[in-house]
């Protein structure tokens, strides 16, 4: 029985390949079968083991829960619709996108057909506005959806996303006083009086942090996948294509110039033009302490900006767009995974930390990002899962020992305690995706 589900969800996810997508474990001496099954495994850790983060509602929702914060996100959301579709596993993809569309997804107001990022696992709103990276995948699954099923099922996939492609163009709107904070800046407040909402910056053409006054002054790096846009492009139908392909382009050229060429890092939020953001410190985090009198005191660090948690994603992000858009940026995106390889190779393989600074530098204790009640850096599997996806775009042999220690592995709690099932789990399952060769853009069905 096991066999026959394995073979039915390979069946599933090959329909539609339009292209040829690597299988880089068995590339690097893996036995393709027993790549299959433990893919399957990963894929059942996740929505079905004892530390699944995917959860059902009565006969036709569910959601995913970051479970450390308590709450469902539209990044997990989406992510799992994703990873639903290229699974072939419509159940799961419609009971995500009917709970996203009940509880999340603002149906008027100013903020109509955007989706609130964060809820109670009850559906009871913690913030009302976005988080960018929601709708970006929210579109390109909800379109992947389209392709694979068709738009009479029960669910018209492609004239919901046309809906929130509509909707995120740009608006004007008056701000209401800010409640619930936003992801990562919770209590700063945004410019006042009328203003314009929109996903990507009309002038730039880049995604913006958040939808609202403040975050679309700069962006996310881990924010930026180009080869999404080309999939609106492709599939969408909403007569802006060649608007998305300029997005695609300029999302490209942003992310050559917010990584440094010498690390490959990035710092978690940039301006537009590529420079690193200075940003407040986070509220609660410790100050550093006074010199002594007639010392200089150190130079303070902002101590919020660094590579970490969201940054994790870019060397996955950029390995997806190499794929998806066959090369499209593949000179500068090869020298990339062989750059970032390279430093995380000279930290140690099986040592590397899950922050440091753009520069490669470690924080200092008041720059560390806390999460789950820990403030500490680790040797995270999500970080190990992004890297050694980041294989696919290399050549030299250090990729086999990056793929090698993803495979061998386990994703378990630290000594401390600590364990993140949903972001460690749903990034190691995208990672074990990319490099069998199962994550892919999906065409429409013929």
């Amino acid at each position: 029985m096991k066999k026959l589900i394995i073979i039915t969800v390979m069946m599933a996810m090959c329909v539609g390949a339009s292209a040829q997508y690597r299988n880089v474990f068995v590339e690097k001496g893996y036995d393709k079968a027993q790549v299959e099954t433990r893919l399957q495994q990963v894929f059942d850790e996740v929505f079905h083991g004892p530390n699944k983060v995917y959860f059902e509602v009565g006969d036709s929702m569910g959601y995913i829960s970051d479970i450390k914060n308590h709450d469902a996100r539209t990044e997990g959301m989406s992510y799992g619709m994703m990873i639903a579709v290229q699974f072939g596993q419509k159940d799961i993809f419609d009971r995500l996108w009917r709970w996203s569309k009940k509880y999340m997804q603002h149906q008027d107001g100013d903020r109509k057909g955007y989706f609130a990022w964060s809820l109670k696992t009850d559906g009871t709103r913690n913030a009302e506005g976005a988080a960018s990276d929601g709708e970006l995948y929210y579109i390109t699954a909800l379109l992947f959806a389209s392709n694979r099923w068709g738009n009479d099922t029960g669910i018209n996939y492609k004239k919901e996303a046309q809906f929130i492609l509509d909707c995120i163009q740009p608006k004007e709107y008056t701000p209401a006083p800010r409640q619930g904070g936003f992801p990562g800046f919770g209590g700063f407040g945004g410019q006042q009086g009328p203003q314009k909402m929109y996903l990507i910056d009309p002038d730039t053409k880049l995604i913006t942090f958040t939808p609202d006054g403040f975050g679309q002054r700069f962006t996310d790096p881990s924010y930026h996948i180009p080869a999404f846009y080309e999939v609106w492009a492709k599939y969408a139908d909403d007569g802006r294509s060649e608007y998305w392909n300029e997005c695609a382009r300029a999302s490209r050229e942003f992310l050559h110039k917010c990584i440094n060429p010498k690390t490959g890092l990035n710092a978690d939020n940039c301006n537009y033009d590529g420079t690193e953001m200075t940003m407040p410190r986070f509220p609660g985090m410790p100050q550093r302490p006074q010199g002594q009198q007639g010392q200089p005191q150190r130079p303070r660090r902002m101590g919020n900006n660094n590579f970490r948690y969201d940054s994790w994603r870019v060397p996955m992000n950029i390995t997806l767009d190499y794929v998806w858009s066959h090369g499209a940026d593949g000179d500068w995106q090869r020298k990339y995974g062989e750059t970032i390889q390279n430093f995380f190779y000279s930290q140690g393989v099986d040592k590397f930390v899950d922050q440091y600074r753009p520069d490669g530098t470690l924080p200092e204790e008041d720059e560390i990002l806390p999460a789950g009640g820990f403030r500490k850096l680790r040797h995270s599997i999500g970080l190990v899962s992004t890297v050694a996806a980041a294989s696919i775009l290399c050549s030299h042999d250090k990729s086999k020992e990056f793929v090698d220690a993803l495979w061998n592995a386990k994703h378990e709690p630290f000594d401390d305690g600590y364990f993140d099932a949903y972001y460690d789990g749903l990034l190691r399952l995208f990672a074990f995706m990319h490099l069998s060769g199962h994550y892919r853009e999906i065409t429409p069905q013929k």
